[in-house]
């Protein structure tokens, strides 16, 4: 076997978590840790002060980067399966109805699954694995009680995204307030919330925002309310015996994760520093090369759209009739690379795309620290597998 193959492992699993994380996320981190390691809005004195400063930098940063006027409306969550449950059980109630796509995240349809015992009903539009949902779609399946659309804005297993700007115009229309899954768009692809109609934007801290697994957060428009599913200790008005409802403390109960947050906000600021374009041009160009490679590659399906298609840094494809996971597991095993293989917790999508019989397809999510080299190791490692298939 070739020397370069025993090279240390390459991680091509982003969508999952991006890794590594800019060296001022480890920093900032390190030193919430050690300086700031006071519990914010508890107490006076200077740690308790410093880390409530982490909180508001954090806010401020993620509301300029998504357009939000009021950083405010912007609560803190453990990531964006948290902040998806927040808003899906905080905005329907029993009797309304719910639209989404036909290739949405788990974290999605298993919230409104266990809503149907609450005469909560939903409907599914079909989400083309190439272009996306047509928002005609979307304007066909509304009802009188409507409540909330929930679209993922660019697919996990596929990279497709969806046209957020003109389904967020026709909620608007309509009076249907808007979710968004950012969860493979924060940080990656330009979110405007005002601009795109945008009511309620979840978003991972750990994914395209390079900042430490248990952060995220969602977005409120103001003037939605949003039912809390926590309530408790908030560090301020303390004699009241219900939640105070002014924002964020109406949704943030308990001690924040101060140390991931001011991770976080260095990853948002990484971003700032780079140009979320630059980020985005730099994942774009290597996902191009990875479906041109791959498209090349006899036995080889790829999934999802072209090279030089707009869309996400997530790529799915499956070898022969091999077997997903066993693929992976060679792939990872002989050749040191870290992909993802199975269902990707998004059942609907890999029904869409007809994979779901067959336990799903292989992953791969270039980020924006891997190179061509990364890509070409992984291409090589799967024409060989393909030629021993």
């Amino acid at each position: 076997m070739n020397e370069m193959w025993v090279l240390v492992m390459i991680y091509l699993d982003n969508a999952a978590t991006t890794w590594p994380k800019p060296e001022q996320v480890y920093e900032a981190v390190s030193d919430a840790m050690r300086n700031k390691g006071g519990n914010p809005g508890r107490s006076e004195h200077k740690t308790s002060l410093a880390a409530g400063r982490v909180l508001d930098r954090t806010r401020f940063s993620l509301a300029k980067l998504f357009g939000v006027g009021n950083p405010k409306r912007i609560v803190f969550a453990f990531n964006a399966t948290d902040a998806l449950n927040l808003a899906i059980g905080g905005v329907l109630s029993r009797g309304d109805h719910a639209v989404t796509s036909s290739m949405e995240h788990n974290s999605v349809t298993r919230p409104l699954a266990h809503r149907a015992a609450w005469d909560i009903e939903h409907t599914r539009v079909f989400m083309d694995p190439v272009t996306g949902v047509d928002p005609n779609d979307v304007e066909a399946a509304l009802r009188a009680n409507t409540k909330l659309v929930i679209m993922t804005h660019a697919s996990n297993v596929t990279g497709t995204i969806n046209p957020i700007a003109a389904i967020g115009a026709l909620c608007r229309r309509r009076g249907v307030l808007f979710l968004v899954d950012g969860s493979q768009s924060a940080g990656s692809l330009p979110i405007d919330t005002e601009a795109m109609g945008i009511d309620l934007l979840a978003f991972p801290g750990h994914k395209g925002l390079f900042g430490p697994t248990g952060t995220g957060g969602l977005y409120i428009a103001e003037g939605v309310r949003v039912t809390p599913l926590r309530y408790g200790g908030t560090g301020v008005f303390s004699e009241m015996p219900l939640q105070p409802e002014t924002m964020p403390y109406f949704y943030e109960s308990g001690t924040q994760n101060v140390h991931g947050l001011a991770g976080l906000e260095a990853g948002v600021r990484f971003i700032a520093e780079e140009t979320a374009d630059a980020i985005h041009a730099q994942e774009h160009r290597l996902t191009d090369l990875l479906i041109d490679g791959l498209r090349d590659i006899p036995g080889v399906t790829v999934y999802g759209p072209p090279a030089g298609k707009e869309r996400a840094a997530v790529v799915s494809f499956n070898i022969k009739d091999m077997n997903c996971m066993e693929a992976t597991l060679i792939l990872e095993t002989s050749f040191e690379l870290a992909l993802r293989a199975g269902l990707h917790c998004a059942p609907d999508a890999h029904r869409t795309l007809g994979t779901f019989d067959r336990g799903g397809a292989i992953r791969v999510s270039p980020g924006f620290f891997n190179t061509d080299d990364d890509i070409a190791r992984c291409l090589n490692a799967v024409a060989e597998i393909a030629r021993d298939a």
